[in-house]
C-alpha cells in the first residue's frame, strides 16, 4: 500500500493554528544530515493575503505576527481547529464522540476515522449507565483527511430516530453509508466507548433467572491488572484477531474478560466483531462452573512470585531506570488461554521506552524471553503435551467444539510464529489489513501447534448485539 500524502496537518496533537504555504520552508522529515521540506498546496483553510483578514485573525488569536509577518503571501492559508475532535465538535456539537480516533491509509492518503453516537438520558424503562445516559447508538461514522482537514459525516444507521431527526434539521450534513469509499469502509471498527458501556451493563444483565438478578447473585466485574507502574489498573477492551466459536477464519474483534465481582478468577469474556459481514455481533463466552481459569491479576501474581522475573525487574528499577509493564493480553486459542505481557524499560531522563522482555503464561507456569520467540520456546520447551490453561466447559449456547490435544513444539515453530508476527505488524503499520488478516490466520495455525487445546467453551450471542440502543 502506497502512502503518497504522509503529512499530518490535522490530528490529535495539532492544537495550534498555523499559517501554511508561506515564504518559509515547512519542515517535513530528516534525511541523513539534512532535512526534507514541504509546501502546503491544498485549498483548505482561510486565505489571509488580505490585510483586513489578517488584522481580524490577529485580533482573534491575540497574535500580532499574523499582521506584521513578511513571510505571509497572497497564497498563504490559515489553518485552525486542527485537532480532529475539536473540529468535528464545532460542526456537530449534538453528537457524542468516541475518545479513540484512529488513522488509516486509504487511496494513498492518511485519513482519521471517528465513531460518533446519538445519546439520550430519557429512554423509557432503561437503566442509566453511571447515572447518565440510558440510550446510545453508533449511528454516525466520520472521516477527516489528515492533510486537507476535509470532514465527512456518514449516516450508517438509518433506523435511529435521533439520527433521522438530526439529518432533517441539518440537511446535507450526513452522507448515506453507501457513499463511503470501500477503501474506508474496510477500516471500520466497532467503537471502544460503546463496547465499554455494553460490556459493563452486560456484567449485570447476563443472567436469565429473575431471582438471581434481583439478589445480585451472579454479578461480574472487570479484571484488574498491573499496567505501567499502576498495580490496580482496570483492564481496558482491546482489539484482537481470533477465531470465534464455530468459525475457522479469524475475526477482528474487540475483547474484554470478566471475573466474578470482587474475585480474580476469570469466568467469561465478551467479544464484538468488526468484520463487515458480522459487524456489531456480540458473542459471550462463559466458562463452566467447575472450571478454574486464572484471571489477569492472578497471572500478574505468578509473574511477581517468579524469582527470575522478580529479581530482574528489581534490578532494572535501580540505577536511573524504571520498569513499565505493558497490557497483559488474554488470548483464547483453541479452547485454552495464552497470557502475554510485554516488559519495557525507560530511563528517567527519556520518555522513549524500550521493549526488553516478553512474559508468557499458559496458566500453569510463567516464562520470560527477550522476544516472543524465546518466551514461547521456553514455555513449551519441546515438552510433549505442553499447552495452555484448560478452557471452560460447555455453558449455555452452542459449544465451540473440543480443542484438540497437541504435542509440544520446539523453537523452530516458535521462530516461525515470531516471523509471522513481525510480518503481520509490518503489514499493520503499512495499513494493509488484508495482508495483516492473512498473516494473522497463518500465525493462529502456528500458535495452535505450540499450545494444546482442552475442553470446549460455551458461547452464546449476547443481548444487545448491533450498534447499541436502550441500556
Amino acid at each position: 500500500m502506497v502512502l503518497t500524502r504522509p503529512q499530518v496537518y490535522f490530528g490529535e496533537l495539532t492544537t495550534d493554528w498555523v499559517v501554511a504555504n508561506t515564504r518559509s520552508q515547512e519542515f517535513d522529515y530528516p534525511v541523513g544530515e539534512s532535512n526534507a521540506y514541504n509546501h502546503y498546496d491544498a485549498a483548505s483553510g482561510v486565505k489571509i493575503g488580505n490585510l483586513l483578514v489578517r488584522a481580524m485573525f490577529a485580533t482573534k488569536f491575540s497574535d500580532v505576527r499574523l499582521l506584521l509577518s513578511r513571510d505571509i503571501t497572497a497564497d498563504s492559508r490559515l489553518l485552525f481547529a486542527r485537532h480532529i475532535l475539536t473540529r468535528v465538535r464545532k460542526i456537530a456539537p449534538f453528537l457524542t464522540y468516541d475518545s479513540d480516533p484512529y488513522a488509516v491509509v486509504a487511496d494513498g492518503r492518511l485519513v482519521w476515522m471517528i465513531n460518533a453516537f446519538t445519546t439520550s438520558t430519557m429512554y423509557p424503562m432503561s437503566e442509566r449507565y453511571n447515572g447518565g445516559i440510558n440510550y446510545i447508538r453508533n449511528s454516525v461514522k466520520i472521516t477527516v483527511d489528515a492533510y486537507t482537514g476535509e470532514v465527512d459525516f456518514y449516516l450508517v444507521d438509518e433506523t435511529d430516530p435521533l439520527a433521522i431527526a438530526y439529518s432533517k434539521v441539518f440537511p446535507g450534513l450526513f452522507k448515506t453509508a453507501d457513499l463511503m469509499p470501500q477503501s474506508l469502509r474496510e477500516h471500520s471498527r466497532y467503537p471502544e466507548d460503546l463496547f465499554t458501556v455494553q460490556s459493563r451493563m452486560y456484567a449485570t444483565y447476563h443472567v436469565n433467572d429473575p431471582g438471581v438478578f434481583y439478589n445480585n447473585e451472579d454479578v461480574w466485574g472487570i479484571p484488574r491488572t498491573t499496567y505501567s507502574t499502576n498495580r490496580n489498573s482496570e483492564v481496558s477492551p482491546y482489539y484482537v484477531n481470533m477465531a470465534l466459536p464455530g468459525q475457522e477464519a479469524l475475526s477482528f474483534v474487540l475483547f474484554t474478560p470478566y471475573t466474578p465481582a470482587h474475585k480474580d478468577n476469570m469466568v467469561a469474556w465478551l467479544a464484538v466483531s468488526s468484520d463487515v459481514d458480522a459487524y456489531g455481533r456480540l458473542v459471550a463466552f462463559k466458562f463452566g462452573k467447575q472450571s478454574i481459569v486464572f484471571g489477569p491479576m492472578q497471572i500478574e501474581a505468578q509473574i511477581d512470585q517468579d524469582a527470575e522475573i522478580s529479581s530482574l525487574l528489581s534490578l532494572w528499577n535501580q540505577s536511573g531506570s524504571r520498569v513499565i509493564r505493558g497490557n497483559l493480553l488474554v488470548y483464547p486459542i483453541d479452547g485454552g488461554i495464552l497470557y502475554v505481557e510485554p516488559i519495557f524499560l525507560a530511563a528517567h531522563a527519556s520518555e522513549l521506552p524500550q521493549l526488553k522482555r516478553v512474559v508468557v503464561s499458559d496458566g500453569t507456569r510463567v516464562d520470560i524471553g527477550e522476544s516472543m520467540e524465546q518466551a514461547l520456546a521456553s514455555l513449551t520447551g519441546g515438552r510433549p503435551g505442553a499447552g495452555v490453561a484448560a478452557g471452560p466447559s460447555a455453558g449455555a449456547g452452542a459449544a465451540a467444539g473440543a480443542g484438540a490435544a497437541g504435542a509440544g513444539v520446539g523453537g523452530s515453530t516458535a521462530a516461525r510464529a515470531l516471523e509471522l508476527f513481525r510480518e503481520a505488524q509490518a503489514a499493520l503499520r503499512a495499513g494493509d489489513f488484508a495482508e495483516y488478516g492473512r498473516l494473522q490466520a497463518q500465525l493462529e495455525a502456528v500458535l495452535k501447534e505450540l499450545v494444546a487445546g482442552a475442553a470446549p467453551m460455551g458461547a452464546e450471542d449476547a443481548a444487545g448485539a448491533g450498534g447499541g440502543s436502550g441500556i
